[in-house]
């Protein structure tokens, strides 16, 4: 018998179909409220992604659950206590986006700072015909701080030093094995770049850490660039210093409420905004997909996963 998986979202159909032909899979958003409750008794395992929540009381509802695969890195929603104590696998999908989120924190970098979408639509009204667009901000050569110097902060540097960038990085714990400068918090950070790029995982002690006193120390002549969570920073706070020049502009790839986008946001010139893509290349997309339905087979093969994020299970009795 096919074991029961729930599904929290519509996922790409070469997944779809992959599960559909060696499980028994519902959709969450297609079940009414009595389908859940009949089917909660024989759900083994669910797949969700990274921006899906699952709650201790959704946990408690599902006995018969041993594994919720995430399709993505992030898994702040997940209450990974409550699995835990129910010895439940909590699988992700680390590792395999590192690259392309690197060259896309670069891409909104040179974007926000030498202004690419503003230039686009000043030769676009021709205006170009009337004088020069205005002077924008050099990128090689500069500061650059990274709040996070995980993988992806890494990734960041190295494409950084290309651009012969000097380092500095703020984080739980200096790194004994990187050669750039080490602040101690996130202000220091900001007060001695040009350029802030937030690179950290989100969790309770990095909510709202970017905020109106770590743009304030970044000034008039900073850009701030989110490609990791938009809890970390504070929005109503950069949608003040961006539109009262207290820093020179903002690459975002991540909000707070996605897929909704302050109207505040939107007015802004000096913002680039892009719909949370920075992983979404076909090549890290298909491996992500891979490696999502393989911590599935795995698992129900009674073989540890490779890519379990909380503790190890206790035996079933």
């Amino acid at each position: 018998m096919k074991p029961t998986l729930l599904l929290l979202s519509v996922f790409p159909h070469r997944l779809m179909e992959r599960l559909h032909e060696h499980f028994e899979c519902y959709v969450h958003s297609q079940l009414d409220e009595k389908q859940v409750l009949s089917l909660a008794p024989l759900v083994r395992g669910i797949v969700a992604t990274g921006e899906s929540t699952v709650t201790r009381e959704q946990i408690t509802r599902l006995p018969a659950l041993e594994i919720i695969s995430v399709l993505g890195v992030g898994y702040e929603g997940i209450d990974l206590e409550a699995a835990r104590d129910h010895n439940i696998c909590v699988t992700h999908t680390p590792g395999l986006s590192t690259e392309d989120i690197a060259d896309f924190a670069m891409a909104l970098l040179l974007c926000a700072a030498r202004q690419v979408i503003s230039a686009d639509q000043f030769v676009r009204r021709g205006e170009w015909r009337g004088g020069r667009h205005p002077m924008t901000a050099r990128v090689s050569g500069g500061r650059m701080g990274i709040l996070g110097l995980g993988r992806i902060g890494r990734a960041v540097a190295s494409r950084a030093q290309a651009f012969g960038m000097s380092i500095a990085y703020t984080g739980r714990a200096p790194k004994a094995d990187v050669p750039y400068r080490w602040c101690n918090d996130v202000h220091a950070l900001a007060a001695s770049v040009d350029y802030l790029v937030v690179c950290a995982s989100a969790s309770s002690g990095t909510h709202g850490m970017v905020n109106a006193s770590v743009l304030a120390a970044l000034g008039q002549s900073g850009v701030l660039i989110n490609i990791a969570r938009g809890s970390i920073v504070d929005e109503d706070a950069l949608v003040e210093a961006l539109r009262d020049g207290k820093i020179f502009a903002a690459g975002l790839d991540v909000f707070c409420d996605e897929p909704h986008v302050s109207k505040a946001l939107l007015a802004l010139p000096n913002a680039v905004l892009t719909p949370h893509m920075a992983s979404s290349t076909e090549a890290t997309v298909q491996a992500m997909l891979d490696l999502t339905f393989e911590n599935l087979a795995t698992h129900f093969a009674g073989e540890p996963v490779s890519t379990q994020v909380n503790l190890p299970k206790r035996p079933r009795t």
